[in-house]
C-alpha cells in the first residue's frame, strides 16, 4: 500500500508531504484545485510519460517521491532486478523517487539506486493501479472487453502462452512456405555449391597461407643473391686484414695507448670497444645465416605451383586469394542449410507440431475464458441491480473466429436493459450513462481480482448521482475493506463513505502564481466540505445538517 508522497514543484504544487492510511481515503476539491495533479504526480513517479512543463513556473526541476509497504511479490522483483531489496524476506518498504528537470531530462530511484523508466513502470505495476475517468469508452473496443475478461480470470499467463504458440506456428509456416517457394532455385543453387565445396575442399586453402606463401617464396627468389651479399658483408666485416674489425681493433689499441696522456680518449676508447663488440655479434649472425641459407629450387617451385592453383581458385570463384577459406566454410554452412530446408517433409511435420500445440494451449484458453465470461456477466449484472439499471443484464460472450494470437473467439459485451429482453452488443444498446455505470461495475469488479495493493479510481463516477452515487461509495468502501482505495470525486455521497478524507484547495503564492495545497480533514472541516459539495459556495444549516447525516450513515 502507499505510506507516503512527497511533492516538491510540480505543476502548481509547491511543496506537499502526505502520509496515508489502510482502507477507503475520498479526494474532494473544487474543478482545477489540483485533485488529479496528485494521481499525475503517482503516476509520474512510477515511470509514466510526462512534458517538461510539468515542472513548477519559475522552477528548474521538480522531484516527487513515493513510499509503498513492500510485499513478497516486490521482494521478488527487486531481487531480480539487481536493486536493494534489504535482509528480510520482505522489508518494510520501497521507495521510489523520480527528478524532472525543465529541460524536459528526468531520472529515476528505486531505493535510492538509478533505474530505468521501464524498470519503474514494471514495479508499479506490482504497487498500484489507475482508473480513470474516461476509461468506460473503451468498452466499446473488441481489444479492450478481451483485456478485461482476461484481467477478470487471471488469464494473463494462459494468454501469453497462446500469443507465443501462434508466433512458433506462423513461424514454422513460414518455413514451410519459403522451402516450397525456393525448392526450383535451391537444387541449380545447390549444385553450384556442392562443386565450390569440392573444388576448394580438395585445394583446402588455410588462414593466413596466401600470405605466408608469399613471403617464403620471395625468399627463395632472391636466395642467391641473399646469400652473395651475405658473405660480402661478413667478408668485409669480419675476414680479412683489411676488414672493419681488424682496422677497427687496430685503432682501438692505438688510442688505448694513447690515453694515458689525455683522459678525454677515455670515451673515445669505450665506444671504439662497443663498436667492436657489435661488429662481432654482427659477424656471428651472418655466419649464421649462411651456414642456413636456403637456395632449395624444388620448394621455389611447389609454392610457384600452390601459389598458382590458389589465384586461379580465387579467379574462378571471383574473391580475393586471402579470402578463400572462408568462401569454403560459408559454402558448407548454406549447403548445410539448404539439405535440411529442402526437406519439406519435416518441415511439414514441424508446422504440424505447432499447429497441434497452439490448437491445444488456445483450446484450454477458451475453456477458462468461458468460466471468466460466466462469473463475469453474473457479478456485473448483480452490480448493475444496486446501479439502478434493474433487471438489466450482462453476458460476455465469446464468438468464434479464425485462429489468432488472440486465440479462437473475439469478446464481445453484451447487455439488456430488463430482464424479458435479448441482450445485445453494448455499443448499440447502452445510453451514455448507463455506460458510464456499467464501466463502473466492471472497473470494481475487475478491481476485485486485481491483486495490487492500491486501487485509485479517477472521477470514475461522472455522470451519476442520487441513490446510485451512494451505492457507488458503498462499493468502493467495500473494496476498501481488502485493499487500499483512493477516490478523486465531486459527489458528497461517495465522498461521505470514505475512512480518511483529504480536501485539494487552490490559492495564489506571493509572487501571484498558483499553488494547490491537500489538507487532511476530520470532525467539522469535513462536515464543512461535504456540505460545500451539497450546496456549493453557499453553506447552509441545511446543508451542514444534511452533510452530518450523511456521515452518520452505517457503511
Amino acid at each position: 500500500m502507499l505510506l507516503a508522497l512527497s511533492i516538491r514543484d510540480f505543476v502548481i504544487v509547491e511543496r506537499l508531504e502526505l502520509e496515508f492510511e489502510e482502507g477507503f481515503t475520498v479526494l474532494t476539491g473544487e474543478t482545477g484545485a489540483g485533485k488529479s495533479i496528485l494521481i499525475d504526480a503517482l503516476q509520474f513517479v512510477l515511470g509514466e510519460r510526462t512534458q517538461a512543463d510539468a515542472v513548477r513556473e519559475g522552477c528548474a526541476r521538480a522531484e516527487i517521491s513515493a513510499e509503498f509497504r513492500s510485499s513478497a511479490p516486490v521482494h521478488e522483483w527487486l531481487l531480480q532486478a539487481g536493486f536493494d531489496a534489504g535482509a528480510e524476506a520482505a522489508p518494510a518498504s520501497v521507495l521510489l523517487r523520480r527528478t524532472l528537470e525543465s529541460s524536459g531530462r528526468s531520472r529515476c530511484f528505486v531505493n535510492g539506486s538509478m533505474a530505468t523508466q521501464a524498470q519503474v513502470r514494471e514495479l508499479g505495476e506490482l504497487l498500484l493501479d489507475v482508473h480513470g475517468q474516461h476509461e468506460h469508452q473503451l468498452l466499446l473496443r473488441p481489444a479492450a472487453q478481451q483485456q478485461l475478461l482476461d484481467n477478470h480470470g487471471r488469464l494473463h499467463p494462459a494468454a501469453q502462452a497462446v500469443a507465443a504458440a501462434h508466433a512458433g506456428w506462423r513461424g514454422a509456416a513460414r518455413a514451410l512456405e519459403e522451402a516450397q517457394a525456393a525448392s526450383a532455385q535451391s537444387a541449380a543453387l545447390a549444385e553450384l555449391l556442392r562443386q565450390q565445396v569440392e573444388e576448394l575442399g580438395a585445394l583446402a586453402p588455410l588462414e593466413g597461407e596466401w600470405e605466408q606463401l608469399g613471403q617464403e617464396q620471395k625468399r627463395l627468389a632472391h636466395g642467391a643473391a641473399l646469400l652473395e651479399g651475405a658473405r660480402a658483408a661478413l667478408e668485409a666485416l669480419d675476414e680479412g686484414p683489411e676488414a672493419v674489425s681488424a682496422r677497427l681493433a687496430r685503432q682501438h689499441t692505438r688510442l688505448s695507448g694513447l690515453q694515458a696522456y689525455d683522459p678525454h680518449l677515455a670515451g673515445i676508447v669505450e665506444s671504439l670497444a662497443s663498436a667492436q663488440i657489435q661488429i662481432g655479434e654482427a659477424a656471428r649472425e651472418l655466419g649464421h645465416y649462411l651456414a642456413a641459407g636456403d637456395t632449395d629450387e624444388g620448394r621455389l617451385a611447389q609454392l610457384d605451383e600452390r601459389i598458382a592453383d590458389l589465384h586461379a581458385a580465387a579467379r574462378k570463384w571471383r574473391c580475393p586469394p586471402t579470402e578463400l577459406p572462408a568462401m569454403l566454410g560459408a559454402a558448407r554452412a548454406r549447403l548445410g542449410r539448404l539439405a535440411e530446408g529442402s526437406d519439406i517433409a519435416a518441415l511439414q511435420a514441424a508446422v504440424q507440431r505447432a499447429a497441434d500445440a497452439y490448437q491445444e494451449q488456445a483450446l484450454s484458453l477458451s475453456r477458462a475464458r468461458q468460466a471468466a465470461a460466466r462469473d463475469m456477466g453474473r457479478e456485473v449484472t448483480r452490480a448493475m441491480q444496486d446501479l439502478a439499471m434493474e433487471g438489466g443484464r450482462f453476458e460476455v460472450r465469446l464468438v468464434p473466429t479464425e485462429p489468432s494470437a488472440a486465440g479462437l473467439e473475439k469478446i464481445e459485451f453484451l447487455v439488456s436493459a430488463h430482464a424479458a429482453g435479448t441482450a445485445r452488443p453494448l455499443a448499440k444498446v447502452a445510453s451514455g450513462g448507463e455506460l458510464s455505470r456499467i464501466g463502473l461495475a466492471i472497473a470494481v469488479i475487475a478491481a476485485s481480482a486485481n491483486p495490487t495493493p492500491t486501487l485509485i479510481f479517477d472521477e470514475v463516477d461522472a455522470g451519476i448521482g442520487g441513490q446510485v452515487a451512494a451505492t457507488v461509495g458503498r462499493l468502493l468502501r467495500e473494496l476498501g475493506a481488502s485493499r487500499q482505495v483512493f477516490c478523486v470525486t465531486h459527489l458528497p455521497q461517495v465522498a461521505a463513505c470514505g475512512q480518511w478524507h483529504l480536501a485539494v484547495r487552490k490559492a495564489a503564492a506571493a509572487d501571484g502564481r498558483p499553488l494547490s495545497r491537500t489538507e487532511t480533514l476530520a470532525a467539522e472541516a469535513r462536515v464543512q466540505e461535504i456540505a460545500r459539495m451539497l450546496g456549493g459556495a453557499q453553506i447552509t444549516a441545511v446543508t451542514q445538517k444534511h452533510a452530518r447525516e450523511m456521515l452518520r450513515q452505517p457503511y
